[in-house]
C-alpha cells in the first residue's frame, strides 16, 4: 500500500503559524514555472495531481476549480515577473532575439526566483548566472554578460540614494599641504564599470531604433526599409570604460578614459587623492606635469557631475 502524501497545507488557520504554512503553500504554487502553452503543471513534484495539491488551498466556486483559480495566479506571476525583466534588458533581447531572451529569463527565474518585495530586484544576478551557464546566450556570452552588468547598473543609479556633494569650498577650506591626504567618497549610486565591449554605444543605437518605430514615419514602408538597412550591429570587443550616473532625475552614461576610471576606483576603494593619482596616472616617460590639466578637467567635470562627496 502506497504512502499517504503528507498534507501540502493546513487544514484549517488556528494560528499565525498556520497562515503562514498557508502563505508558504501558495506561494510554491503560484511561483512554480508554467508549462510550455504557459499553463499550469498538471502534476506536482511528488507525483500527486496538482488539482489535489490546490484543493487544500482555495475552495472551488460555481465557476472555477481551485486548481483553475490558481491557475490565474500562477500565470499571472509568471507573467509580471517576464514582462518586468523585458523592459529592464533591452540590449539583451536585442542580441538573442524575444524568444532566446524569453528562454534565458525563464531559466534565470527559476534558479533566482524573485526574493523581495519590489520587481526591482529581479536582475541583480542575471550577469552571475550568464556567466554560470553559457548556453542560453551562446555564441555571445561575453556581450551579453557585459549587457546584463551595465542594465543592472541603470537599474541601480535610478533609485540608490545620494550624499551631500562635495564642493570648492569644501576643497578650499583644507589647506594646501594637507590636499593630498585627504579621502573623497563617490556618490553611491554612482556605477564604475570595465567592460569588454562598448555596450553603452550599442544601447544608444537601439533607442534611437525604438525611437524611430515609434515615430510617425515608422509606419511608411520606406522609413521601415531605412530601419532594417540601418539595425544597430553588434559591437566589437573593445575595452570600453564607463560610468552610469544620474542628474536631475535623469540616467547617463559617460566615456572614461582609463587612467580616470583608475582613479575613481581608488577613491571609491578609500585611497587618499595622492595615492589614487598615483594609480591611475600611468608611469611613462611623459612626464606627470603633462598630465596636470587632463586631470584637473576630469576633477572638474566630476564635480559638476555632483560625483564627488564627502567621506565620512
Amino acid at each position: 500500500m502506497p504512502a499517504k502524501l503528507k498534507r501540502f497545507a493546513p487544514a484549517k488557520v488556528h494560528s499565525t503559524t498556520d497562515l503562514a504554512d498557508l502563505q508558504r503553500a501558495m506561494w510554491r504554487v503560484i511561483s512554480r514555472p508554467l508549462t510550455a502553452d504557459n499553463q499550469m503543471q498538471q502534476r506536482w513534484t511528488d507525483g500527486r495531481p496538482t488539482s489535489a495539491v490546490a484543493a487544500q488551498i482555495a475552495k472551488p466556486n460555481d465557476r472555477l476549480t481551485s486548481f483553475e483559480r490558481l491557475e490565474i495566479y500562477n500565470r499571472m506571476y509568471w507573467f509580471r515577473i517576464l514582462d518586468s525583466l523585458y523592459d529592464d534588458c533591452p540590449g539583451l533581447r536585442a542580441v538573442l532575439g524575444d524568444k532566446k531572451f524569453i528562454t534565458l529569463a525563464e531559466a534565470y527565474l527559476v534558479k533566482y526566483p524573485s526574493a523581495s518585495f519590489t520587481l526591482r530586484n529581479l536582475p541583480s544576478r542575471l550577469a552571475h548566472f550568464i556567466k554560470a551557464e553559457p548556453r542560453y546566450t551562446r555564441p555571445h556570452t561575453a556581450l551579453c554578460h557585459d549587457l546584463a552588468r551595465f542594465e543592472w547598473a541603470r537599474v541601480v543609479v535610478f533609485d540608490t540614494a545620494s550624499q551631500p556633494v562635495f564642493t570648492v569650498n569644501d576643497l578650499l577650506d583644507v589647506p594646501a599641504a594637507r590636499q593630498g591626504r585627504l579621502k573623497l567618497a563617490l556618490q553611491p549610486y554612482l556605477q564604475l564599470l570595465q567592460l569588454d565591449h562598448p555596450v553603452d554605444d550599442f544601447l544608444l543605437a537601439i533607442k534611437r531604433e525604438a525611437e524611430l518605430l515609434r515615430g510617425d514615419a515608422s509606419n511608411a514602408p520606406s522609413a521601415r526599409r531605412k530601419l532594417r538597412k540601418n539595425k544597430a550591429a553588434l559591437p566589437a570587443r573593445a575595452l570600453t570604460h564607463v560610468a552610469v550616473h544620474r542628474l536631475n532625475g535623469q540616467i547617463y552614461f559617460k566615456k572614461l578614459e582609463p587612467a580616470a576610471y583608475r582613479i575613481l576606483t581608488a577613491l571609491r576603494r578609500g585611497k587618499t587623492l595622492e595615492q589614487a593619482l598615483a594609480t591611475g596616472i600611468p608611469r611613462t616617460k611623459q612626464a606627470r606635469a603633462d598630465w596636470a590639466p587632463r586631470v584637473q578637467g576630469w576633477f572638474r567635470s566630476w564635480m559638476e557631475l555632483r560625483w564627488l562627496c564627502r567621506r565620512e
